[in-house]
Formats: C-alpha cells, sequence, structure tokens
C-alpha cells in the first residue's frame, strides 16, 4: 500500500468534505478505512493499492467532481 497526500484549491463546505470521501471510498485498489479529507487545510489522505489504482485515477476522480488538485504528494 501507498499513502498519498493530495493538496486541492479551497474546499468551501463541509459538503465538499462528504462527496470526496464518497467519491475517493468507491474507487477500487483505495482502502476505505484510510480516507481521511482535511477540510481546514484542504488536504486528501488516503492509502491505496498502486497494482490495482495510480493516483492520477485518484485525482481524476477527484477533478471529476469540480475540485482542483494543485499537488500530490506519494509515499
Amino acid at each position: 500500500m501507498k499513502k498519498a497526500t493530495i493538496q486541492l484549491e479551497t474546499l468551501t463546505c463541509p459538503s465538499c468534505v462528504l462527496k470526496i470521501e464518497g467519491a475517493t471510498k468507491a474507487l477500487d485498489g483505495v482502502d476505505k478505512e484510510s480516507v481521511k479529507v482535511l477540510f481546514n487545510s484542504s488536504k486528501v489522505k488516503l492509502d491505496f493499492d498502486e497494482g490495482r489504482l495510480s493516483v492520477e485515477d485518484i485525482e481524476k476522480a477527484i477533478t471529476a467532481l469540480g475540485y482542483e488538485v494543485k499537488k500530490s504528494q506519494v509515499k
């Protein structure tokens, strides 16, 4: 499992957090228990299986909701 931190543009409301959590948890390869959307810092943190999913796939799911990804870090 890899750990990703995805920096977003500013999140404007708590419902944004719920939308992003739902979309990322629905992705095959994401550890659903690890998903954390941090409202105050506009970050998404999660663990994912790099053999089933790339960080770019996760970014696409977030941008499809209308949110802008600034940068991503994978460890």
